[in-house]
């Protein structure tokens, strides 16, 4: 009896240590994955506040708190499962998915570039009337819905990127990284988002404060609100060029195909020469090459639909 209880207890042990060992495995492939897929995470970050502004102070948080939802259904319910079933039955093609990604990312980018260049107060005006025709439960809904849609494709990116980088572990490592990156990115996301929109707010209560020195630090929290969400749209632009940029030179170099990547690759390695900050100079330069390869992309796609807006509204006036 003894002896039996012994065995057991060893048993137990045993599978204990096994349990921990593969927690460590799906601990340190989370850690891995997540670093990798930093810039789209960024540039989530970044996009995601403006889908809550404009609203009255009560409804941000809940809108933000509906955008999280969404996000953790778009990962659950689509793209883990679709991941898994890539890593399983199709792992060639996760390459190719996330080189569309990456196109999308430098379309996005580029297109945001554009407007911004070549933006009339007509367009703006149009967009206000339009808007006006919503009533707020409308315009809400319509917000939450176009913020979870673009979420769709920066989570698929960051899943992508995640699932590229765990492809070698076992399937199981893989899903439980999967969702300890999804749960991890998700809450520090919406996270930031959530302080980032109630800053003024929070400037504004601090800035009702006895203590001159709080009053003074609300205040500059309020005046800070507009250059942080300029500031915001621009790092968002840059991550996503950055981001797309990089993952089409990996992809190229995946397929073979040299001249670009060893461009971009060469940039970096020069730039590490430079003493004491040659890992930051290096990683500077690779991110400067892959963002002119983005924006190249971005430029080709845009200018493509573009062309075809135009040729389709030049044969409908005919």
């Amino acid at each position: 009896m003894a002896s039996g209880l012994a065995a057991l207890l060893d048993d137990v042990a045993a599978i204990a240590k096994l349990a921990a060992a593969s927690l460590d495995d799906v601990t340190a492939a989370a850690g891995k994955a997540g670093s990798k897929a930093i810039g789209v995470v960024v540039d989530d970050a970044a996009v995601t506040p403006g889908y809550a502004m404009g609203f009255t102070p009560i409804r941000e948080l809940p809108i933000v708190w509906k955008i999280a939802l969404g996000s953790l259904r778009n990962k659950f319910l689509f793209l883990l499962p679709g991941a898994l079933v890539l890593s399983a039955f199709a792992p060639w093609a996760v390459t190719p998915i996330l080189m569309l990604g990456g196109s999308y990312l430098c379309f996005e980018a580029t297109e945001k570039i554009y407007e911004a260049i070549v933006k009339t107060a007509h367009d703006d005006n149009q967009l206000h009337v339009a808007e006006l025709a919503l009533s707020s439960t409308q315009m809400e809904a319509h917000k939450i819905a176009g913020a979870i849609r673009t979420d769709l494709i920066l989570s698929g990116e960051i899943m992508a990127i995640a699932l590229a980088t765990v492809a070698d572990r076992p399937l199981g490592i893989q899903a439980g990284a999967l969702v300890l990156v999804s749960l991890i990115l998700t809450a520090g996301v919406y996270g930031v988002v959530g302080l980032i929109i109630k800053m003024d707010d929070i400037g504004v209560h601090l800035a009702r404060r006895r203590t001159a020195v709080v009053r003074w630090f609300g205040r500059g929290l309020v005046k800070a609100m507009p250059v942080l969400m300029q500031t915001l749209t621009m790092v968002g632009t840059a991550a996503m060029l950055w981001v797309g940029g990089g993952i089409i030179v990996h992809g190229l170099e995946h397929f073979g195909i040299r001249f670009v990547p060893d461009l971009v690759e060469g940039f970096s390695h020069a730039a590490a020469g430079v003493p004491g900050i040659g890992a930051v100079t290096s990683w500077l330069a690779f991110a400067l090459g892959s963002a002119v390869v983005g924006l190249a992309v971005g430029a080709i796609i845009v200018g493509a639909m573009h062309l075809i807006a135009y040729w389709r509204s030049s044969t409908a006036d005919v």
